[in-house]
Formats: C-alpha cells, sequence, structure tokens
C-alpha cells in the first residue's frame, strides 16, 4: 500500500509538471521562414499564430500565387517548430512517451 502511495504521489507530480510546461510553451514564441527570409511568420508553442512579416520583394501582383505559396510555406514551417519543441519540452517529464492528446 505505501509503494502505491509514493506511486500516486509521482504521478501527481508528473502531471503538475507537465501543465506547467504546456503553460509555458505559450509563453515560447517560434519563426518559421520561406523564400530566404521573404516571409516569416511567428507562432507561439500553442499552435497560435503572433505575427506575419513580408518584404516587399515578394510583392508581385502579377504573381499572387507565390506569395501565398510563400506565406503557406512560413506558417508550416512554423507550426512544425512549434510541435518540434512541444514534444522536445514534454518528453522530459513523459520519459519519451507518446501520450496521445496531452499535446
Amino acid at each position: 500500500m505505501n509503494n502505491m502511495n509514493q506511486m500516486m504521489k509521482q504521478v501527481k507530480k508528473m502531471q503538475e509538471q507537465m501543465l506547467k510546461a504546456q503553460e509555458e510553451l505559450g509563453n515560447k514564441s517560434i519563426e518559421g521562414s520561406a523564400g530566404g527570409g521573404v516571409v516569416t511568420v511567428v507562432v507561439n508553442g500553442h499552435k497560435k499564430l503572433l505575427d506575419i512579416k513580408i518584404k516587399p520583394e515578394a510583392v508581385d501582383p502579377e504573381d499572387v500565387e507565390m506569395l501565398q505559396d510563400l506565406v503557406l510555406a512560413a506558417v508550416n514551417d512554423a507550426l512544425t517548430k512549434a510541435d518540434d519543441l512541444a514534444n522536445q519540452d514534454m518528453s522530459k517529464y513523459t520519459g519519451g512517451m507518446k501520450i496521445p492528446g496531452l499535446f
């Protein structure tokens, strides 16, 4: 019974640490870019888009599709980096186990 109590305390501590890590992800920003940096976006660790910067040389009225592709690529780059950051931060507490629905 004592071992069970000890284990439950450890699980509770791990849960608290994971919740804190998830909250901290919201305070971290990740930048993604495309086109050699002509389009950059910033997201936080919760995958919220915070900023988009487009350099004037990326804007060509004759080729709007290229700009759309650059924005899409930059956003996807930032979101991939945010996923990597979340996985890295949370694996400290999960021992590398993938827990569905956690992040």
